[in-house]
């Protein structure tokens, strides 16, 4: 083995050795047991009681003395309850694969990353999470597409916005083709979480609904979310041709802003900041409607 070898191989034992010395009998489901305990963590010969591996086996693993398998290390892992970056973090010492999807948590945007959203007045701008769910837009996005405040937010799909409202059928110049670009897109994340029971509902409903969107996820293409050029018919301020772009937000892979842009002197970079205009107009309009009437005093 190789130097480098050894370093790692030294380094994930001396990982496995300090996670167990922070996990306690109690938080592993073990007894507390009575008198003093010689370790502030587990014994090792508890870590290969939980992984069902002889005491020798995980004594040689932390002395960095024996390569492990990726099953042996994602039973380890998981005895030990290390969270995601920890798992990536000891898969990588051992230059094994993980071989556990990340846990599926609900996914927030950073307020951070709202405020950037918040900041492009001339930019229309989403996020999109898992299975294309609509998870953050600007005030932009909406009046270029649909104002999806009004949208139950667990039917706040981008694919089932496509394909079951009206205006998104009459917005894109081309629908088909964006349809089943979407198809594809939304297959490729099919891939990614195969168990997902909301993904599987979500395309056995479009499926129902759809002719077009059964026949076109039974075709079974694959396409990765990246960038490429739309031509949209707007009702208000007509025809903008948009450049699309995907950026990938750093707290969570699985997040990505979806922004669309035009050269600064084109028609439609005009057409853009004309829609901006009416949704702020717009949008303070309904606010000075929906305030709320005071009583007056006396």
């Amino acid at each position: 083995m190789s130097m480098a070898g050894d370093t790692k191989m030294n380094e994930l034992g001396t990982f496995f050795k300090t996670r167990r010395g922070e996990l306690t009998p109690r938080e592993a489901g073990l007894p507390d047991g009575s008198g003093t305990r010689r370790v502030a963590g587990l014994r090792r010969e508890e870590v290969a009681q939980l992984a069902s591996i002889s005491t020798d086996y995980y004594t040689r693993i932390e002395q960095g003395r024996i390569t492990v398998s990726a099953p042996v290390l994602s039973t380890l892992a998981d005895v030990l309850q290390l969270d995601d970056d920890q798992r990536r973090y000891l898969f990588s010492l051992a230059g094994k694969p993980s071989t556990r999807t990340p846990r599926r948590t609900t996914q927030k945007v950073q307020p951070q990353l709202q405020r950037v959203l918040t900041d492009l007045t001339t930019t229309p701008a989403i996020v999109m999470g898992r299975r294309m769910d609509i998870l953050a837009w600007n005030d932009l996005a909406a009046a270029m597409m649909v104002d999806f405040d009004t949208i139950p937010a667990k039917q706040r799909n981008y694919v089932r916005i496509l394909f079951t409202h009206p205006v998104m059928r009459a917005l894109y110049a081309d629908w088909e083709a964006v349809a089943q670009t979407a198809v594809a897109q939304l297959r490729m994340e099919a891939a990614k979480y195969p168990d997902d029971p909301r993904l599987m509902s979500l395309v056995g409903e479009l499926s129902v609904q759809d002719p077009q969107f059964a026949e076109w996820w039974a075709g079974r293409s694959v396409k990765s979310l990246t960038t490429g050029t739309k031509t949209l018919n707007h009702q208000e301020v007509g025809e903008l041709v948009l450049d699309w772009d995907t950026l990938v937000e750093a707290h969570d892979a699985e997040q990505q802003l979806v922004v669309w842009t035009a050269p600064p002197e084109s028609a439609t970079a005009e057409r853009l900041r004309m829609l901006g205009s009416l949704a702020a107009t717009s949008k303070t309009t309904g606010q000075k409607q929906a305030a709320p009437q005071h009583p007056r005093a006396g």
